[in-house]
């Protein structure tokens, strides 16, 4: 999220940011967020006056009718009327205007640092270092080739049960792939020093909005619910058409952002306003949002909101907060058609040990070379090729302002692949969360800094393993610092 007064202070930062992130007419997105903030402090500011001067005439009512100036009462009691209209028309426009920014907002990715490259796309990322020689020799199998050969790895059995982007490993190819797993959190947490954590895989919508997910990305997210689509538009229609008429912006806005794609509007009915409906609507609302539930796509989600809606203290913070957990992810993989279609490199469920870091200001850029350098040392252990790429400015993720990508290398494909990705993401991640720490001595609070990184994909990393340490008669040689977690297993396939 973005600070609205940094924006209004220094708006042609925003402009040359935004444009340099592909952001189209930048200038005149500016321009709009800089007119809805105008509407909405005006809208506040008569709204406050509108209420100070009805305070004032209520209070002066009963003065004129203690003298038993009748005439005057009346005037101060129509005077009271029309400032409440004011402040009722005040409201929904602050509501509207509000909600309007907000969305506008939301929806806009993080600016980049100042020492990342311009470039639109991959090509114009720049190579920090390699690690490594490459696979050298005849050519090699694809992973998919040497997994079904092996009769370890079916595509076709996962795609019967589940459709594509799916894949069933069997015997010691499992037994492989969960040594990975194993290895990566044991070096994060042994070595590192970051803590294990075993967070939920299912969250809720405010939990994807505060790491960036929502609203940009949900056709790429998996969302799960206990409720039928009839059910929550029955529970939504009936809370609407019982909530008092003066709060319908509110109501519109939550209504909206609970059901945005099925919730009908023309079923409500605006001019109901019994008592107690505001808290039936409250009530409604709490169990229809408490349904659903969206499939984490990385443990970033659940690791970085871990601190939402919190204050630390700067003690908390003295060593930058480090957590790790090895979970399922599940991705739609919606803008990917055509891309990877085969194999285990993009797949809709996998496996990943992901890396959090939490911190103050001044320590995330060095965190972050710490935190890439923890994502290395498991390829260097595995003794796998890569090279670290600094992504440029129309390349790096919505929430980043820094990304290093390590690529390992593919024989198969003679090229590196993006194995891993640290991003170093400021205060954007803090701003939606309101994860923020109070220094010793201080009285207001600052937002932290979130990092995060993969240490590193589990499928991943089996593809590189495989197709870097195949051997000639099909088998895949065990990595030596996978052997005791293979029960002293120096081959698959053996």
């Amino acid at each position: 999220m973005h600070d609205i007064r940094a924006i209004r202070e220094n708006p042609q930062v925003y402009v040359a940011g935004w444009s340099s992130r592909g952001v189209d007419e930048a200038d005149g997105l500016v321009a709009d967020i800089l007119r809805l903030d105008a509407e909405l402090r005006h809208a506040q500011t008569t709204g406050q006056d509108a209420l100070a001067k009805r305070n004032a005439a209520s209070k002066l009512i009963g003065a004129a009718m203690g003298k038993k100036d009748m005439a005057e009462a009346d005037r101060l009691k129509a005077e009271v009327e029309a400032l409440k209209g004011d402040i009722a028309a005040a409201a929904e426009i602050e509501a509207r205007v509000g909600k309007e920014l907000r969305d506008l907002l939301a929806g806009l990715k993080n600016l980049a640092a100042e020492n990342v490259p311009d470039g639109e796309d991959e090509a114009g990322n720049v190579e920090v270092s390699r690690w490594g020689t490459p696979r050298e020799g005849g050519p090699a199998k694809d992973h998919a080739d040497l997994g079904e050969a092996l009769g370890m790895l079916d595509f076709e059995a996962a795609a019967r049960m589940s459709g594509a982007r799916f894949a069933v490993l069997k015997g010691q190819l499992a037994r492989l792939e969960r040594a990975v797993g194993q290895f990566m959190l044991d070096l994060q947490t042994d070595q590192h020093g970051y803590l294990e954590v075993n967070p939920p895989l299912l969250v809720r919508d405010e939990a994807m909005f505060g790491t960036g997910q929502l609203p940009k990305f949900e056709e790429d997210l998996f969302k799960a619910s206990s409720v039928s689509n009839e059910v929550a538009k029955s529970l939504l229609s009936q809370a609407i058409t019982d909530v008092i008429d003066q709060n319908r912006a509110q109501v519109e806005f939550e209504a909206t952002r609970v059901y945005p794609k099925g919730w009908d509007e023309s079923s409500a009915n605006w001019d109901s306003t019994p008592q107690g409906a505001i808290k039936f609507f409250e009530e409604a609302l709490d169990y229809v949002s408490g349904q659903y539930r969206y499939l984490i796509p990385t443990a970033e989600v659940s690791l970085t909101n871990l601190v939402r809606d919190q204050i630390l203290s700067e003690d908390d913070l003295a060593t930058p907060m480090r957590m790790t957990a090895l979970t399922p992810c599940f991705r739609a993989e919606a803008g990917s058609a055509g891309r990877d279609t085969r194999g285990l490199i993009r797949q809709h469920q996998f496996s990943k040990v992901e890396m959090v870091s939490i911190t103050r200001p001044e320590d995330s850029e060095a965190e972050h070379e710490r935190m890439t350098g923890c994502a290395e040392a498991v390829l260097k252990a595995l003794e796998l090729p890569f090279r670290r790429m600094l992504l440029c400015k129309g390349d790096m993720g919505f929430s980043a302002q820094k990304t290093f990508d390590l690529e390992v290398w593919l024989p198969s494909q003679g090229a590196y692949r993006e194995i891993s990705s640290c991003s170093n993401c400021g205060d954007f991640q803090a701003r939606r969360m309101d994860a923020r720490f109070k220094r010793a001595g201080e009285k207001k609070t600052e937002f932290v800094h979130t990092l995060n990184g993969s240490g590193l994909a589990v499928g991943r990393t089996l593809v590189a393993i495989m197709e870097n340490y195949q051997q000639d008669d099909g088998r895949i040689a065990v990595p030596t610092v996978l052997q005791p977690y293979m029960g002293g297993l120096t081959h698959v396939g053996a």
